[in-house]
């Protein structure tokens, strides 16, 4: 089997040395339950209460505001479903969301326990926020508008929406609006500073900034009337109950940390320039190709093609023969044979849809792997269009 060549670090990422390394004495020999008065369980909250520290520290906010839980899809679902405990509640979201905001409202919308307006965006992905302010309505308590699009990697005006949002409570409402976005792809490149955003709930992902898997967090602003999902010993604040995931939490508080890092940037310069350099590559090399989403409002570790002729899923797996691993999109619905909503949403046709693939960097991608990239990729879409018949 040859060595694998990653092109996927949007769907996860490897944990960082210094990540796995603050995490083993909470597997090893600092076991203890963080709610256990004993020194063990002292030590584990110790550890919490410093990645909290942390966490809090990165966002702009107080160690309090901050709840870990099991994933981001899980602090999605909190953010939401915590909210909406009022009659006939209205949900202002975009048609771009992640599948743990998109499908729960489709869920809500479907079960009569909200009403959602579902944004449209223009060609690049981008959601107008003149729209945004159109669609606030009286009964309004919730916008959910993700930062930054795990398939396309479009960043969205989310100062301008919270802008919109700050001035419509400033008005005499029965209801105020609260504004959640999910930032588990915007967290390694922008700027999650809350107040300066202006939301209320803000969702993270430990394993999409090289920490482990199974540990998410959400934001609360204090005074948000949040409610819990999950009930039994009334942990983080009572609002998601079950025994902390300490080494897990402890590697989410370094990784944390670590993006904080001053040489973090110069990695996501370096980062941004092979990105340009592989976009640049396949279009030199490959015909009938277009990239999806916005050119300059974009994540730079992002790349979204579609290439005319051939399938995306194809593409994939001819690419994994080979060494390479990438994508057609979000992994969360990797094995759904419908084309995405996201690509849908930019006016893409069914068949330009299935045809994307999805390139994502890192901070461990090299130029001998953009290189490689561009050495296979043409001679693959070409096999492929000759299949389809198209040349």
């Amino acid at each position: 089997m040859p060595i694998k060549v990653y092109f996927d670090y949007t769907a996860t990422t490897p944990i960082d040395p210094k990540v796995l390394s603050a995490m083993l004495p909470y597997l090893r020999k600092d076991f203890g339950n963080a709610s256990s008065i004993h020194q063990l369980g002292q030590i584990s909250r110790a550890g919490i209460d410093r990645a909290r520290e942390e966490a809090a520290d990165f966002l702009g906010c107080q160690p309090q505001e901050i709840i870990f839980t099991g994933s981001a899809t899980e602090a999605d679902n909190l953010a939401i479903q915590g909210i909406i405990k009022k009659e006939n509640p209205h949900i202002i979201t975009s048609s771009v969301e992640h599948h743990a905001v998109w499908e729960l409202c489709q869920v809500l919308g479907k079960k009569g326990l909200a009403e959602v307006t579902y944004l449209p965006v223009d060609r690049e992905g981008i959601v107008n926020a003149s729209d945004f302010k159109k669609a606030i309505k009286p009964n309004t308590i919730l916008a959910s508008i993700i930062y930054a699009n795990n398939e396309i990697g479009t960043i969205q005006p989310i100062k301008e929406i919270g802008s919109i949002i700050k001035k419509a409570n400033s008005q005499e409402r029965k209801n105020k609006i609260y504004f959640h976005t999910d930032a588990v792809q915007a967290a390694n490149y922008l700027d999650c500073k809350v107040e300066k955003l202006g939301v209320d709930l803000l969702t993270l992902s430990s394993h999409k900034i090289y920490g482990p898997k199974g540990v998410g967090l959400l934001y609360v602003k204090r005074g948000t009337p949040v409610k819990p999902l999950i009930y039994g010993g009334g942990q983080e604040g009572g609002l998601r109950s079950g025994t902390e995931n300490v080494a897990g939490i402890v590697g989410f508080g370094a990784a944390v940390a670590e993006i904080q890092n001053p040489r973090t940037k110069i990695k996501n310069i370096k980062i941004r320039q092979l990105r340009d350099k592989l976009i640049k590559g396949v279009f030199k090399r490959i015909s009938d190709v277009k990239l999806n989403g916005s050119k300059d409002l974009r994540l730079p570790n992002n790349i979204n093609l579609s290439f005319r002729g051939a399938e995306g899923e194809a593409i994939v797996i001819a690419l994994d023969q080979k060494g390479v691993a990438a994508s057609t999109g979000s992994a969360c619905s990797a094995k759904s044979l419908e084309p995405s909503h996201v690509l849908l949403a930019l006016g893409m046709s069914d068949e330009e849809a299935h045809g994307s693939l999805r390139l994502s960097l890192g901070k461990y991608t090299t130029e001998e792997e953009i290189n490689k990239v561009l050495k296979i990729l043409p001679s693959i879409v070409e096999r492929l269009r000759k299949i389809s018949g198209i040349r």
